[in-house]
């Protein structure tokens, strides 16, 4: 099996953070967005070949994935945004069997084994949400079989959100399906890998839908905060060095090794990297980058990059790498 991970967006919902750091590469609880995915992608254990798409900071992200993920990779750069099935074009001269896809700023709580068992021409993952409006949404058929894709639509046709996973295993016919998107007028300035899956259904394509358990969003500041909590508090990865001290902890909260404290007041859901100084300060609901320093501030709801010098500060606040920011 091959995979296909598109990384080629600029995620300006996430500026500016994402100035500097690759949007996957963004980190919740300790680690990069991306690393979550993979993971789960490399216990499948019968991965050929990872083609990654990228754009923005590739370099950046060519680097973190050959060092952490040793399989066999290509990279392909899409130098022009021209939407999903675009990006995966890109990767279909690689691919020779079938393929996981993946769109890795969310991060998902599956059983991805079920590909090696399904009979089905691929399977699509979604979440039920009530906000449908804001969501591409799977029509099914009795079966639980894909019958559509409407994007964002305005009755409750369907509650079930297109979440960014896939596994196509006739992926002959999802190249047919690209070839015809691309050959249309652009939907809205963009070709949707979307259509390319409608195109498999209306030419006798078995789409199976399957639901996750759990969709967490790290696409803006205030989802990626809320998955934030949800890694540390469902995947268990609170941690506290052993010899912390000069804080108060709610827990649950992530610290890495060399933080340092002092009259300070952390968490609930906080993470904080390596290096980072915080003097008489109180933060709640936020991700700290590394060596950062906070000095008598009362912080929430906020995200600071790396090497971020902040004083005398009440509020919310988002600061990319190398900021400062001081009361008066």
């Amino acid at each position: 099996m091959k995979v296909i991970i598109p990384l080629a967006g600029k995620g300006t919902r996430l500026r500016p953070h994402t100035h500097l750091v690759p949007k996957p590469m963004l980190k919740v609880a300790g680690r990069p967005v991306m690393s979550y995915v993979m993971d789960d992608v490399m216990k499948l254990g019968n991965i050929e070949q990872v083609v990654y798409i990228t754009g923005h900071l590739k370099e950046t992200v060519e680097a973190y994935a050959t060092a952490t993920y040793p399989v066999p990779s290509v990279f392909v750069q899409q130098a022009v945004q021209d939407g999903t099935a675009g990006a995966v074009k890109l990767a279909l001269p690689y691919v020779d069997s079938p393929i996981l896809i993946i769109f890795v700023d969310t991060i998902f709580d599956t059983d991805l084994s079920i590909v090696n068992t399904t009979d089905a021409d691929g399977i699509i993952w979604v979440k039920e949400v009530e906000d449908y409006q804001r969501f591409g949404v799977v029509v099914t058929d009795a079966d639980d079989n894909m019958t559509q894709i409407v994007e964002k639509p305005s009755t409750p046709i369907s509650k079930r959100a297109n979440i960014g996973l896939y596994y196509i295993r006739n992926w002959q016919l999802l190249a047919d399906g690209i070839a015809h998107v691309l050959a249309q007028p652009a939907n809205k300035g963009e070709f949707y890998l979307t259509d390319a899956f409608q195109y498999m259904i209306d030419h006798g394509a078995k789409i199976r839908v399957v639901d996750v358990e759990g969709w967490h969003d790290a696409g803006k500041l205030d989802t990626l905060l809320e998955t934030n909590q949800a890694m540390l508090e469902t995947r268990h990865l609170a941690r506290i060095p052993v010899d912390f001290t000069g804080a108060t902890i709610i827990e649950p909260v992530y610290i890495e090794d060399g933080v340092t404290a002092s009259d300070a007041t952390i968490g609930p859901n906080v993470s904080i990297g390596t290096g980072t100084t915080i003097v008489g300060s109180t933060i709640r609901n936020s991700v700290i980058g590394d060596h950062c320093v906070i000095s008598n501030c009362a912080m929430h709801a906020s995200m600071l990059g790396d090497n971020v010098k902040v004083t005398g500060i009440t509020g919310s606040m988002t600061l990319g790498n190398d900021a400062e920011v001081s009361a008066g």
